[in-house]
């Protein structure tokens, strides 16, 4: 494979990849009413994708209940005790993720 083939198929997914984002921005673009469908999935997959992620989180508490699942959990704790005293996202991520990355060394 060549340079020209590599970049060619970057360049590709990148405007595949802007356009489909942008695709419900030219469709809905204030001019269209959302469908009642789009609207309620709007609502619901916040907290649905939330859901996945936590229990991706914590799937090798089973397996390893020590060296995975006490950082996992203490770290969750962090998250979600950063994010009531200072509601910022970002302050939370981080703090969670410093966390279980310290735990996992000390484990």
């Amino acid at each position: 494979m060549g340079i020209k083939y590599i970049l060619g198929a970057i360049l590709l997914s990148a405007v595949i990849t802007f356009v489909l984002r942008a695709l419900p921005f030219v469709i809905f673009n204030g001019k269209n009413k959302l469908p009642d469908r789009v609207a309620a999935l709007g609502k619901l997959l916040p907290s649905a994708i939330m859901a996945v992620l936590i229990v991706y989180c914590f799937k090798g508490i089973i397996k390893e209940p020590v060296s995975e699942g006490v950082p996992a959990v203490i770290a969750a704790a962090v998250v979600a005790l950063t994010y009531k005293w200072k509601h910022n996202t970002l302050i939370s991520i981080l703090g969670g993720t410093v966390c279980y990355m310290v735990l996992l060394r000390l484990m």
